[in-house]
Parts: C-alpha cells; structure tokens; sequence
C-alpha cells in the first residue's frame, strides 16, 4: 500500500467517523518521514476540495507523552479553516470519533517564519499576540492505539481549535511563569504553567519553524500556531463544558452536546 491508499484510509476514517487498525500495525516499517507524506497528502486532498491553512498545531511537547511514543522530539500537524471553531460555543459530539481536549497558548503570527535557523527573538518579533486556546484532539486510529508515525500521518490527531481571551502582545507576559487553570462544568480539574512547553512555548514555535524546513514549508503571517498541552488531554463527554484561565490572557471556552 502506497503513500496516497495510506492516506485515503485516514480520510475515510475521519468522513465516516469510524476507526481504523494503527498504521503502524498494518506497515510495521512505517517511518516519520513517510508519515509526514501521508499527512500532506490528506491536507493536500482537502486544499483541493475548497479548505484552506490556517494555521499548525504542535504535539507531543512533553517528556513524559515522548517517552510514552519512544521519541524524542514533538510532532505537529495542520489547521485548516473548518477545524477553527468560535470561542464559546457548542460543538457536536457526534463529529468526533474519540475526542479528547487539551489546554494551549496561541501564538498568532505577523510575518512569516521560515526555518532553519530560527532563534527566540525571530519568534517574539513575528508574533502579533498570544493567546488562549483549547483543542479538541481526535484519533482515527483505533482507541488512540498509536505510535509515533501513527499520530503524525493522522495529522498530529488535530480535529478542532478555540483561540478565545484577548489578544495580549507577548511581550507582556513572562510565557515559561504564566498561570493557566482548566475547569469542567465549573469544578477546577488541573493547573500548570507554560514551561509545561518544552520550558517555554516559544521554543516550541522554534522547534516547528526549523522542523518544517525539511519539507520547504514556511509559518505564515496570520497563521495561528498551537504550540503544545500544557497537562494531559482530557477525554469528553457529552454535556462537558470546559473553561480555561490563564493568568493576563483571559479565558477560552466550548461546550459538547
């Protein structure tokens, strides 16, 4: 099975909202590189049926989720128009297959990023503003069964984004010190600071920009950058509503039903 079957596969999985078998299982041999390709290729058949970039999301920016998967760096996949939803509002349960939610700061970009070679100060002056987001996070693989090359070809798991609170200049904030608390239906269920990111989430952007390079792929002026979990995600069901504060940036919230 080729690049392109591989890919169908995932695209089927996500239209008719049922599961597939790890890739990995059914190619044992599967490598990051070629998980990429699968993931371009599916972000490609959905350029050419109308949706657009907007944005790319960062994963797996912790210790503990890298050592789960056995590597060693994060992974990231694609955010396009139809995955961006209001900051607030209800969202369907039905359109996922395993959703999970995950606590970010956004970064939203004001000129391009083009790796390699990208440095702290690259990223603070192409940054518009920071913000608070939430994602929704899905598998098309079997009961989030996945390695590595699993969750990249799945697009980095990315199923939904909300960028709420308001648009802070990231100079502002202290991003490795700054204070998020996560609640369910109002009871407080996790806190954590932004050096959760890889000690600070600019060094995640940092690590995209430069990753990205090997494909010739460039961050874009506009785009939204979710730069990665401050805790483990969290598993939904339906009724959950979720809020999240962060200290200076205000507050992000949606709702299932």
């Amino acid at each position: 099975m080729n690049i392109t079957e591989m890919a169908a596969l995932l695209l089927e999985a996500e239209k008719k909202k049922k599961p597939i078998d790890p890739l990995t299982n059914l190619f044992p041999h599967l490598t990051a590189d070629e998980a990429y390709q699968i993931q371009l290729k599916q972000v490609e058949y959905k350029l050419e049926n109308g949706r657009t970039i907007v944005g790319k999301k960062i994963g797996l920016t912790s210790k503990a989720m890298q050592n789960l998967l056995q590597v060693s760096e994060p992974d990231y996949g694609h955010l396009l128009d139809d995955m961006i939803v209001l900051d607030g509002e209800n969202v369907f349960l039905d359109e996922f297959i395993q959703p999970k939610v995950e606590f970010e700061i956004a970064f939203i970009l004001k000129k391009d990023l083009k790796g390699p070679n990208v440095t702290m100060m690259d990223v603070i002056h192409a940054t518009e503003y920071v913000a608070p987001a939430i994602e929704i996070i899905d598998s098309r693989i079997r009961d989030w069964k996945i390695r590595f090359e699993d969750t990249v070809a799945d697009n980095g798991s990315s199923a939904r984004a909300i960028i709420g609170g308001k648009p802070t200049p990231i100079e502002n904030v202290d991003l490795s010190h700054i204070g998020m608390a996560a609640y369910r239906n109002g009871q407080l269920i996790d806190t954590a600071a932004g050096a959760a990111v890889m000690g600070n989430p600019i060094h995640a952007v940092i690590w995209l920009a430069n990753a990205l390079s090997r494909y010739h792929i460039s961050l874009h002026k506009g785009e939204i950058i979710l730069s990665g979990a401050l805790t483990a995600a969290v598993p939904v069901s339906r009724g959950d509503a979720f809020t999240v504060k962060f200290a200076h940036m205000g507050e992000v919230s949606v709702s299932f039903i």
